[in-house]
């Protein structure tokens, strides 16, 4: 399986996944707790991995793709905390932060192992 094969690409998919939680997430916010400005800060980052990612698989070289990789880790850091911040905060049950913290967490994770391993090609 290619990087580039996007349809069978399972990291494509978490991101997208994630992203589609996150724009949930943000109206949930935004509906229920009259959360206007974390959420729009969430709702960026959030899905500027899934975004970012994407374009690292369009990436001119390995290069090019490890550094568009490192922009969606530092999106999925950003990511963590401000959903950190929402649950110190009371917006986010321990519930709610658990499960969507799990989800970020195994993103940094895989975005760093792909990170890693490109490196060790050069």
């Amino acid at each position: 399986m290619s990087y580039y094969d996007i349809d069978n690409n399972p990291t494509y998919n978490k991101t997208l996944e994630f992203s589609i939680r996150i724009v949930s997430l943000c109206e949930y916010l935004q509906k229920e707790k009259q959360e206007y400005i974390i959420s729009k800060q969430l709702l960026r980052c959030g899905t500027s991995i899934g975004a970012n990612y994407s374009e690292a698989l369009g990436g001119e070289s390995n290069d090019d793709f490890i550094h568009k990789c490192a922009i969606a880790q530092k999106e999925s850091n950003e990511t963590k905390y401000w959903l950190t911040l929402l649950h110190r905060t009371g917006r986010l049950s321990d519930e709610e932060y658990k499960s969507i913290a799990n989800d970020c967490q195994e993103l940094r994770a895989i975005l760093a192992a792909i990170i890693n391993k490109c490196k060790q090609k050069r």
